[in-house]
């Protein structure tokens, strides 16, 4: 694989974004990124983004869960299933890029995403 695969963020989901994003933000002083109203928040934790999910980007059911930025989608998905993970939700347009849930051979929930 040529392709550069990066841990993006830690989804954390919530059913109060702006709750969630007040508590990481005041508690461990964490600066906002970015943010999509109620629906998704990004925090910076250093090298990684503490990525909070408001109930329509809870897209891994509820469970905390690794995101991984590739180049092509539907390609990382292809190569993970074949490795032994199963498929959640295959690649689809989200608001702000492609992405797909997974689980690996142990259950554990994951995301992988990117611009196609």
């Amino acid at each position: 694989m040529s392709d550069q695969v990066t841990l993006g963020n830690v989804l954390y989901p919530t059913s109060d974004v702006d709750a969630a994003v007040t508590f990481y933000a005041q508690g461990l002083g964490l600066p906002v990124k970015f943010r999509d109203g109620a629906r998704f928040a990004a925090l910076d934790g250093g090298a990684i983004t503490f990525a909070i999910a408001g109930p329509e980007e809870d897209i891994a059911d509820g469970r905390v869960s690794a995101s991984f930025k590739v180049a092509h989608v539907a390609e990382a998905v292809e190569r993970l299933v074949d490795a032994g993970a199963a498929l959640v939700r295959p690649a689809e347009q989200g608001p702000h890029e492609v992405r797909a849930v997974l689980t690996d051979p142990w259950g554990n929930p994951f995301v992988v995403y990117g611009p196609e």
